[in-house]
């Protein structure tokens, strides 16, 4: 969810523990998630934390690199639509 390209360009994302993670490995990567510098995490009532982490000289997007996050998005939820 963290690595999904438009959470990269957002620079934030609501994350969930999935059925198949052990509560340890859930509880475990928040807890690195928590000490990590930049990060910060909101918890919600649902169950849902979301992480949100401040931009890296690094990590600014070019204006091609959104614009090709983009159309990759376009195409995957093109690839993903049941034709009918």
């Amino acid at each position: 969810m963290i690595n999904h390209p438009v959470a990269q360009v957002q620079r934030w994302v609501t994350i969930h523990q999935l059925d198949t993670d052990a509560q340890e490995d859930w509880d475990g990567i928040l807890e690195v998630l928590a000490s990590t510098d930049g990060i910060d995490l909101t918890f919600h009532d649902d169950g849902t934390v979301t992480v949100k982490w401040e931009a890296q000289e690094s990590d600014e997007p070019t204006a091609a690199a959104v614009a090709e996050d983009q159309a990759n998005l376009w195409e995957a939820r093109e690839e993903e639509a049941v034709p009918f």
